[in-house]
Order: C-alpha cells, then sequence, then structure tokens
C-alpha cells in the first residue's frame, strides 16, 4: 500500500484525508433509518477498529470526531492502534456551551478537559457552538480567546469548525489563536450557506490550512465526483475529510482520491447495473 500525501498543521503531519466519523456515529444526513443503521452496525469496538485499520493501511492516521460520550468509537480507535501499531491522531470536535456565565464556562471547561485527557491533539470548537459567538456587525468571534485559551491549557492545538464561512475571515482579520478551521466543501453545496465559487475562494485566501467536509454531500454525490472535485479544487495544504461504511469504501476511495491528486482515471470497477452495455462498462 502506498502512504497517502501529508500536509502539516502547527508542526503536525497530517495525512490529506482525514477519516470522517458520521458513518460510525450514526448521522447520515439522509434519515432515522439510515441513522440507525449505522449505529447497528457500529455498535461495538471491533467494527470500528476494522474500518479505522483500512485507513491506517495507507497512513491516513488522523480522524475527525466529536469523541465526549462517543466511548465506542474512540475504544474502536485504541484497538486499532494495537493491531497495527500505528498512532492516530485525535482532532476533536466538541460541542460546548458557550454561554456568558460562569456555569457555562465550567461545563465548557469540563469537556475540554475530557479531550485533553484523551489525548486528543486538535481542538476544534463545533460549528453549532462558534457561530453563536459571531459579530457581524464587527466582524468578530466575542470570547473565543476563552475557549482557546483553555484548549491550549490542555495541551491541544486550537481550530474553528466553520460551516459559516465568515468565521474563517473573521478568525484571520482578528488573528484568533486558530491554527485550522473545518469546513463545508462539496460541488452541489449541501449545507454551504453561500455559493460553492464563493466557499472555495475563501478556502484558497485562509492564512491556515482548511479541513473540508461533506465532499461528498452525505451520500448525494457519487465518491468519484465529490472526491474528484474537491482535491482538484483546494490547495496542497488542505484536506478531505472521507467517511466509510466498510473497507473495501476505504480502498476505493483513497483510489480516487490519489487519482484526483495525480490527475489520473482511478482503478476502480464500474458500477453494477441489471442489464448493462458496452458503455457502461
Amino acid at each position: 500500500m502506498v502512504s497517502f500525501p501529508r500536509t502539516e498543521v502547527s508542526g503536525i503531519s497530517l495525512p490529506r484525508i482525514l477519516i470522517g466519523s458520521n458513518w460510525m456515529l450514526g448521522f447520515s444526513h439522509t434519515s432515522t433509518s439510515a441513522d440507525s443503521m449505522i449505529k447497528q452496525r457500529f455498535s461495538t469496538k471491533e467494527r470500528v477498529a476494522e474500518v479505522i485499520e483500512a485507513y491506517l493501511e495507507y497512513d491516513i492516521n488522523a480522524i475527525m470526531a466529536p469523541f465526549y460520550n462517543n466511548d465506542v468509537l474512540f475504544d474502536g480507535i485504541r484497538l486499532a492502534e494495537d493491531h497495527t501499531g500505528k498512532k492516530v491522531i485525535l482532532i476533536d470536535t466538541p460541542i460546548i456551551d458557550v454561554g456568558d456565565s460562569k456555569a457555562s464556562r465550567v461545563s465548557a471547561r469540563k469537556i475540554i478537559e475530557d479531550a485533553g485527557k484523551k489525548d486528543c491533539d486538535f481542538c476544534l470548537i463545533h460549528h453549532s457552538c462558534a457561530e453563536q459567538l459571531v459579530n457581524k456587525l464587527h466582524g468578530t468571534i466575542d470570547r473565543l480567546p476563552d475557549y482557546t485559551e483553555m484548549i491550549r491549557d490542555n495541551g491541544m492545538i486550537p481550530g474553528l469548525s466553520a460551516h459559516m464561512p465568515e468565521l474563517i475571515q473573521y478568525s484571520d482579520q482578528n488573528e484568533y489563536d486558530v491554527q485550522t478551521y473545518v469546513q463545508l466543501y462539496n460541488c452541489i453545496g449541501f449545507l454551504m450557506q453561500v455559493e460553492v465559487e464563493a466557499v472555495s475562494r475563501i478556502i484558497h485566501n485562509a492564512k491556515k490550512p482548511v479541513m473540508t467536509i461533506k465532499s461528498m454531500a452525505a451520500g448525494r454525490v457519487s465518491p468519484y465526483v465529490g472526491i474528484t472535485f474537491s482535491f482538484s479544487t483546494i490547495r496542497p495544504c488542505d484536506m478531505v475529510t472521507i467517511g466509510a461504511y466498510t473497507p473495501a469504501e476505504v480502498h476505493e476511495d483513497v483510489e480516487i482520491a490519489l487519482a484526483a491528486i495525480e490527475h489520473r482515471y482511478p482503478n476502480m470497477e464500474t458500477r453494477n447495473s441489471p442489464n448493462k452495455t458496452n458503455v457502461l462498462g
């Protein structure tokens, strides 16, 4: 197996594919039945480990997830590490209480401290929390330094989950201690708050590396279309977060990503069809 191309964030080497967790935690963005199917499939640490180990075959050794209270996922990662002898870099996206009160800060600190105790390497405040701090009138993210300081105090590198693309711009403008960004980015604009072209420009102008997510729009586009678009339109320092349901999907997605980076057609089988024609291969 080849080692997948890498980039660097704040001195840490990262693969340009990051392991996604929605297809292990039950967030299908499709239906409750699909969510249940995922949760049933990944109900044990052994099931999690077999998918993580497929990524590790390519030295894709970084995973993005909200780790708080997701013990099966965390235990599966540790099991994969034991099986392979390879360390997995943990990129936490915690959901915290960002209320401006003593009780809220205590609650937020507890969750951030938990990430530190799990030896997470990065801590990127979840977009649903960070966006509550945005002041569009002044172009600021109010009280963000309170949380980046908590993250630093617990031995992690701070980042920011930015479904709202202004977060990248405001963070760069104000020079907050934010070393990387998560940003929604896919070819059909799924869940994106502004046009694809606008987000692409923001990514290319970002002062720090960007971790893009939802490349396949939660299954609304095929891996070939979604992954090829993402790797063809981001910078060499940026990353694409890709989740998988089985080890076989991991291998397919990695080949498609490598082909996009190398500007060639991927070595993959054609999809099945009830009545294949010569055109379909």
